[in-house]
């Protein structure tokens, strides 16, 4: 909490903005063009945006970012902080909406995610993105989609997408290898009395080393998701002979690992600088 007034005083005494106005505008709206509620399926929760960086002519690094909501919450209009902080490093990003509980339960979010990408792939260019360099991102429940997404190469192939399109993923805050507590079980099928797991739901038990580049992202203080789901996820992906990164911020939390990526809270950690460069290494 220090850590996040002290940000907020320093953005209050640089800019004169409030948090609220400086949370609303990481980067100048000028600096992107944002086209709302695209549709990559026929449910209204199967819509994404996607924002250009005006000086994006063509052939644009792609990065699809999936926000967290413990599987049954959240929309994309929440985080177009997300989206403005990869458009400032000079990615057009695409912020989706999926289904979720109680609408649907798993595996659908996880479909409805491979759908958003099948849609990227066709039809990012005219939005100068590359359609050959797609970038998968998420936090917390999120980051376990763009997981499954990864390791579990069945979901893209179903949707009608080579999964060597995806160039690299960055996971923040994600449950890999996890006991579903009673409150999200529900999500995945089961009733709050049934702590019995299904290993499909566990991006862990797909892990076989042909994985796409993989950077696990997690705080050391976080209390909602262990961080020993990235460290165990990262062990099994090396001794498999995959290619993956692991960085635990000693000093962040769940949410902040996220809020890191916003201008007014990067002094919390490198979050964003550290994802940037991880997608340019593999370009």
């Amino acid at each position: 909490m220090k850590r996040l007034i002290l940000c907020l005083i320093s953005i209050f005494c640089v800019t004169g903005c409030t948090k609220y106005q400086a949370l609303d505008a990481t980067i100048p709206a000028c600096c992107y063009k944002q086209t709302k509620n695209l549709a990559y399926g026929t449910d209204p929760r199967q819509q994404l945006d996607v924002y250009r960086p005006l000086n994006v002519h063509h052939n644009g690094k792609v990065v699809i970012f999936f926000y967290g909501g413990s599987w049954d919450s959240g929309q994309k209009e929440n985080y177009r902080f997300a989206a403005e902080a990869l458009t400032e490093k000079g990615f057009v990003a695409v912020v989706p909406d999926y289904r979720v509980y109680p609408q649907v339960t798993f595996p659908a979010f996880v479909e409805d995610a491979a759908q958003a990408v099948r849609w990227v792939h066709a039809n990012i260019d005219a939005f100068g993105g590359d359609p050959n360099r797609i970038y998968l991102m998420g936090h917390s429940s999120g980051a376990h989609i763009v997981a499954l997404l990864a390791l579990d190469h069945h979901y893209l192939k179903d949707a009608g997408v080579d999964p060597g399109i995806i160039r690299a993923v960055a996971a923040l805050s994600g449950p890999y290898d996890f006991k579903i507590n009673p409150d999200n079980r529900m999500a995945f099928g089961k009733s709050s009395l049934d702590p019995t797991m299904d290993p499909d739901t566990q991006p862990i038990n797909f892990v076989d080393g042909t994985n796409p580049p993989m950077l696990l992202q997690h705080g050391a203080k976080d209390k909602g998701v262990s961080p020993g789901n990235s460290q165990r996820l990262a062990d099994k992906i090396k001794a498999a002979g995959g290619d993956v990164k692991l960085i635990i911020y000693p000093k962040l939390d769940h949410p902040e690992v996220a809020m890191a990526l916003a201008f007014p809270f990067r002094c919390l950690g490198p979050v964003l600088h550290d994802t940037a460069a991880f997608f340019r290494a593999h370009s």
